[in-house]
């Protein structure tokens, strides 16, 4: 269980495992893991006490800070609503993936152009992700795209790999972009099922093919789209993408934002253990070999609890990145908090052919997302994980009934939890990390 009524100094006291208890502030994320005493209470130092007492009120306005203050630094571009594959779990609803609308080369310069005023003056460059349906049904404008504004930009690019060429790929490495592939299973038959494409089957073969081009390329990713028919192959998965030289493999559960998902929902235990088990096996493999592959969503834990402030993925913090850090704008101008609102009414803050960025994070709906959190919610306000899992995602819950309202996969995300402050407990966090991530952070404090 997550919840903990006893306390200490006002922090909660945790059973991680029979060798090891936490102590965990769910408001800031403090924590510190003490060995049990042969089976009996822990004994807890002063020291612990002491720490966090000086500590407590500067992590309190961190964590603050990081929900509250972040600023805009993503925008996704869905230059076209089509696809050439027709995925069952899709957010994009079936009639905008078949007939909906596409940019102009002039259009998407014109949005480009926008983003950049919107950002001028910032330190950082702005991240673009090219991302909807298939980005790649407009390749060459995209491209022309990222050669034109390299400088002005970090890209980044969403695929199913259907039409990617290996002349493609050898042009995204040279330009330096993110590039995420769909693949949902090693075995063609169970992946083609889920991501069946008209006049091939499935995307398997060309995916796979890409992923042996981009040879091992640090900023590839593979999105795994976990559902009741892969769920059991999730270690199977990561090993096989290992041998791929893959770096990083996303496994996200089936959003149920769209009716024809809801039943593609993997029961959650299995879920779970098939999930650990995952994260198990790239441990093995990460450990023995110089090469490593990391399971990007629990690196995201692991992050969230070590450094919580440097989490690059907002989907487990609450308010959410959704209208905060990102936003998506789409084929038709519709500037939405996330993609996964695309097939839900009332979540546009308006048009960028009409209106601007600025006015978007102003907007009603957009506020309407950043209002929601996790003490809103009856069933996460007493969660000490509250701040680590965030209760994703506000989109599918809305679909569901309404937002406020606990996550899909609750007791899923508390496991993982458990299951991250157990490798930490062991010191084998750092296998869950991309190499040289721990040389780039400080500590803040320390026992």
């Amino acid at each position: 269980m997550s919840n903990s009524d006893e306390k200490i100094n006002g922090l909660a006291v945790h059973g991680i495992d029979e060798a090891n208890t936490a102590l965990i502030d769910a408001d800031n994320v403090f924590w510190a893991i003490h060995k049990n005493n042969a089976g009996l209470e822990p004994i807890i130092p002063r020291e612990t006490l002491a720490l966090y007492a000086r500590v407590q009120e500067k992590l309190d306005r961190e964590m603050s800070d990081f929900r509250f203050s972040a600023e805009l630094s993503a925008i996704y571009v869905d230059p076209t609503d089509r696809c050439n594959a027709n995925c069952p779990y899709c957010y994009v609803p079936r009639a905008a993936r078949k007939n909906g609308r596409e940019m102009t080369h002039r259009q998407l310069i014109y949005v480009l152009e926008k983003i950049l005023a919107y950002f001028k003056g910032k330190k950082r460059k702005p991240v673009v992700i090219f991302h909807a349906s298939e980005p790649l049904l407009v390749k060459e404008s995209i491209f022309a795209a990222i050669k034109a504004y390299k400088d002005k930009f970090n890209f980044g690019l969403q695929t199913n790999a259907l039409l990617l060429k290996e002349s493609d790929v050898d042009f995204l490495k040279e330009q330096r972009v993110g590039v995420g592939i769909s693949l949902d299973s090693s075995s063609p038959a169970l992946n083609n099922l889920t991501r069946p494409a008209c006049g091939t089957g499935g995307n398997f073969r060309q995916a796979v093919e890409a992923i042996e081009w981009f040879d091992g390329y640090e900023g590839l990713n593979v999105i795994a789209t976990v559902t009741r028919i892969n769920v059991s192959g999730l270690p199977g998965l990561v090993k096989f993408l290992h041998k791929k030289k893959v770096p990083c493999l996303l496994l996200n559960p089936v959003r149920l934002t769209q009716g024809p998902s809801r039943g593609l929902k993997p029961d959650e235990k299995l879920f779970t253990k098939y999930f650990l088990r995952a994260v198990d096996q790239a441990l093995q493999l990460s450990q023995g070999l110089s090469r490593r592959i990391i399971i990007g969503n629990f690196t995201n834990v692991i992050i969230g609890i070590i450094a919580p402030a440097a989490r690059r993925m907002m989907c487990d913090i609450s308010p959410c990145g959704g209208g905060r850090c990102f936003l998506t704008i789409t084929a038709s101008g519709k500037m939405i908090p996330c993609g996964e609102f695309i097939g839900l009414k009332g979540f546009s803050g308006g048009n960028i052919f009409r209106t601007g960025i600025k006015e978007a994070m102003r907007s009603g709906p957009f506020r309407k997302i950043r209002s929601r959190i996790v003490e809103k919610i009856e069933e996460c306000k007493s969660c000490i994980f509250r701040n680590i899992c965030g209760a994703p995602c506000p989109a599918e819950l809305e679909a569901l009934g309404g937002m406020h309202q606990k996550a899909v996969f609750c007791e899923f995300y508390k496991a993982i939890i458990k299951y991250a402050f157990k490798l930490i407990a062991e010191g084998k966090e750092k296998y869950c990390l991309r190499p040289g991530v721990l040389n780039e952070l400080s500590y803040r404090y320390q026992l």
